[in-house]
């Protein structure tokens, strides 16, 4: 626990204060205007830019036009709620009068990660609609901002929840979402200006940077009364996205600004609390120099340590290198999920202790596996060791590919690692969901998808590096000659990769072909996992047919000659299929099996293993490579993806049989239906039957379970008997309703049997099917009793809502894991009508 630190925190505001940008030029109104001196304050190892890299495979192409065709469409569709928001706040502003804009945090954000999506699908392919579409709804952000740079809807317009915002701008930024929403909003303009070359979005974002310094680090009259706020945010990406200002603007304040915000963490502030206002959950216990540990909020601390990384490559700042060097062994070492998911516990979407990795209640937020590709990718410019891309390909692959239905429209907040096809941990849903009310995830998902071919080759003055494998074609200036490059391969479902190397002259240079972990000794770096099966196949490379020996550094084998026009370069990287274990300390995983095969990780699931729960069955040992099959499969929305089968078991009755299991890639799972789900299979009977018990309550182990008033025709006991109806308005179906009385509150208590840990509670609404009578309600809440007999409010996690959605669960959270003895939902319907409850679910912590 940090301590007040009044005295540092004092030398530091002086500190940030004084450095201010020496030498920096301004403008009439004040404004840095000095470019940076080099671009040499960067990484060494550069990346080529996607638009640079022309896809050609059959595996990432067909996701990227998914992606411009349904995905980037889709989620500005359910951004539109932002865009009108930000057209009533510009009408709040220049006082045209209207509606003002409903309450929310964070939902602008949604918006502008869509955006940069679609600015990169403008950086490759002219699209006029859209880009007036585009260029509208910049129009209306613009119109949204105040003059001084300040762009805050809820604020703005008055309209701000004092608990979760503040009572004035900047004074609850810790939670408030303020520079993390514009953060996003600097890295949406960014990516058009550069798609477009229109920098009026840009003017937006520099204005609101410039304000931001202004605040924060000088004092602003109009803000915390003068005096500088001085406070690092809640949640960051202002620190990625003022590196990125920096590097398309050249001004060194943009920089500046980046190193006093990662300066301050943990030193001039420090929240005393539990949960969302712990210390640790935003990684502000101690400062970031002095870090060793992943803790907190996970997508908050992958932000975070991808700012450190470029800020350290930019400022030769080697005390963030080593800060986030000990960071990345204990993710790698104690706290990644095999499938590269972060953030295991659910009560704070974060990081739990050492070897705290469970399967089925488990966390795993897309945006953590996405932002543990920024941060891995970093690491790998910033170290030029391959290991920290292994890190980054396994969680693009598995988990945040996951993230993402084939068909590019449907989505996952949460990724377990096991599903019993009963209740899936998703936010309370049934499989995917077409959106959430916090959109995070899909939206980040629209930016990340379009920037894949980026990650696949970099360069120095006399090295090529080819990371990600897949058939592309890209050309790389080296001195005065080009260096046009041509890879075919179907990776990653084969690890053949051919390159075809045309310099256009003679040109020596160093070729460096990353060796995955997976080839080797383990299926991804640290310590939690390795291969229990034995398996060896040795990887081999050739130079125009000609067997090429090359030790592996740094997870590079390198081929240094001088190249000529013509010459052909074929790696092969053996995909058998592998059996995995994981360290002991990891108790979910005793007497487990995981199967991968190249870079990606396998489950069973329903849909190929006939009906019933996949948890049925069990897998002894590893099994022969002469006794498994690899097959593609012919049809349906999983058409090309490889299937595998392995020896098993099954549970029969009181005993069991041999069996075949099926498994297809993690990221393809839920794509053909809600069913059962499983990553480490167990290796006996006892725990195959362990695991056919679903983690829900069932309706024997509830206590007395009443309702302030039952309708005559309906049961009280139908909404835990785990019936779920196809929609909200489903007749077929007992249910509860307040029939027949309107207008009057209802309440509904389940006893538990003994003390437990609530992690969620989700509630099914009920409907008729006119809509005449009984309607979703306006309004509902939790409440709880923990032994003492006196009912108490549950206060929600931050990011949660009461939801009143039809057609699907509606979950919350508690701040975190509730001790309790008993709940009570408390619920208000539409004035003039009743309301009714299909089903609720209840999660607990084991």
């Amino acid at each position: 626990m940090c301590k007040k630190k009044s005295l540092m925190a004092f030398l530091v505001l002086f500190m940030v204060v004084m450095q201010g940008c020496p030498g920096n030029d301004q403008n009439e109104n004040g404004e840095q205007t000095q470019k940076a001196d080099k671009a040499a304050n960067d990484y060494s190892l550069k990346p080529m830019s996607f638009e640079k890299v022309k896809l050609q495979d059959s595996f990432w192409l067909p996701r990227l036009e998914t992606q411009a065709e349904v995905t980037v469409p889709f989620a500005l569709e359910k951004t539109e709620r932002a865009v009108e928001n930000l057209r009533r706040c510009g009408n709040f502003v220049h006082g045209r009068g209207g509606e003002k804009p409903f309450t929310h945090r964070f939902v602008s954000s949604d918006l502008y990660k869509v955006m940069e999506g679609a600015a990169y699908i403008l950086t490759v392919e002219d699209d006029p609609e859209l880009e007036k579409q585009m260029d509208d709804i910049i129009d209306i952000i613009a119109d949204a901002q105040q003059e001084d740079g300040y762009l805050y809807v809820s604020h703005i317009c008055g309209v701000a929840n004092e608990r979760e915002m503040g009572k004035t701008p900047y004074s609850w930024v810790v939670h408030s979402h303020e520079l993390y929403n514009l953060g996003h909003m600097y890295e949406g303009a960014i990516a058009y200006y550069q798609a477009t070359g229109k920098d009026k979005w840009l003017q937006v974002a520099e204005k609101s940077a410039q304000h931001f310094n202004k605040v924060f680090f000088e004092g602003d009259k109009n803000y915390n009364d003068g005096k500088p706020v001085n406070q690092a945010p809640g949640h960051q990406e202002i620190e990625l996205a003022l590196c990125k200002l920096y590097r398309v603007t050249g001004k060194q304040l943009y920089l500046d600004m980046a190193k006093k915000f990662l300066d301050i963490r943990g030193v001039t502030y420090c929240p005393e609390g539990e949960g969302t206002m712990s210390p640790e959950y935003a990684q502000q216990h101690k400062p970031v120099r002095q870090q060793e540990r992943a803790v907190g909020h996970a997508v908050r601390a992958a932000y975070l340590y991808a700012g450190m990384a470029d800020v350290s490559a930019m400022t030769n700042d080697e005390e963030l290198a080593t800060a986030l060097g000990k960071i990345w062994h204990n993710i790698v070492d104690t706290k990644m999920h095999i499938t590269g998911g972060l953030g295991a516990v659910p009560g704070i979407e974060g990081f739990g202790p050492e070897y705290d990795l469970p399967n089925k209640v488990t966390y795993d937020e897309t945006c953590s596996a996405v932002a543990n590709v920024f941060f891995n990718f970093r690491m790998y410019l910033l170290h030029k060791d391959a290991k920290y891309f292994d890190v980054a390909e396994v969680s693009l692959l598995n988990n945040s590919l996951a993230g993402m239905s084939i068909s590019g429209d449907k989505f996952f907040y949460v990724n377990p690692l096991e599903a019993d096809g009963i209740m899936m941990f998703n936010h309370g849903k049934g499989g995917r969901s077409p959106w959430y009310d916090c959109a995070c995830c899909p939206s980040n998902l629209a930016r990340l998808m379009p920037q894949i071919s980026g990650y696949m080759y970099a360069n120095t003055d006399d090295e090529i590096y080819l990371t990600l494998y897949g058939s592309s074609q890209t050309d790389i200036v080296m001195g005065s000659n080009n260096i046009a490059i041509k890879q075919v391969s179907d990776y990653p479902f084969d690890g053949k990769i051919t390159l075809n190397i045309d310099p256009s002259a003679d040109q020596e240079f160093a070729l460096k072909l990353r060796i995955p972990s997976w080839v080797q000794q383990q299926f991804v770096p640290g310590q939690l996992y390795e291969y229990a099966d034995g398996v060896k196949e040795n990887w081999t490379l050739t130079v125009n047919g000609k067997e090429v020996a090359s030790d592996v550094e740094k997870g590079f084998a390198t081929v240094n000659r001088t190249w000529e026009k013509g010459d052909v370069v074929e790696l092969n990287l053996p995909m058998p299929i592998r059996y995995n274990v994981s360290s002991d300390k990891i108790k979910a995983n005793h007497n487990r099996l995981a199967i991968t095969r190249g870079p990606l990780v396998y489950c069973a699931e329903e849909a190929d293993n006939d009906t019933g729960m996949v948890q049925r069955f069990f897998v002894p040992a590893p099994a022969n490579q002469d006794d498994v099959n690899i097959e593609m499969i012919s049809d349906g929305v999983l058409k090309g993806v490889p299937r595998l089968t392995v020896p098993g078991k099954e549970i029969a009755g009181d005993s069991s049989k041999d069996a075949s299991v099926k498994l297809v890639p993690y990221y393809a799972w839920n794509n053909r239906g809600d069913a059962s789900m499983i990553v480490w299979m167990p290796r006996n009977a006892q725990l195959a039957t362990e695991g056919m018990k679903s983690n829900l309550l069932n309706k024997s182990q509830y206590g007395e379970i009443l309702a302030s008033h039952t309708w005559k025709e309906d049961d009280i006991a139908a909404i835990t008997d785990g019936n779920w109806p196809k929609v909200s308005a489903d007749q077929s179906l007992t249910r509860w309703t307040s029939l027949p009385y309107k207008n009057r509150r209802g309440d509904i208590s389940i006893d538990f049997p003994e003390i437990r840990k609530l992690a969620s509670v989700s509630v099914y609404w009920y409907e008729d099917a006119t809509g005449e009578k009984v309607k979703l309600p306006r309004e509902w809440w939790v409440e709880y009793k923990n032994g003492d007999g006196e009912w108490k409010r549950m206060t929600k996690y931050i990011t949660d809502f009461y939801g009143l959605k039809k057609d699907t669960f509606n979950m919350v959270r508690p701040e975190q894991p509730l001790t309790c003895d008993a709940i009570r939902i408390r619920v208000l319907p539409q004035v003039e009508f009743c309301m009714g409850i299909h089903e609720i679910e209840l999660s607990f912590e084991e």
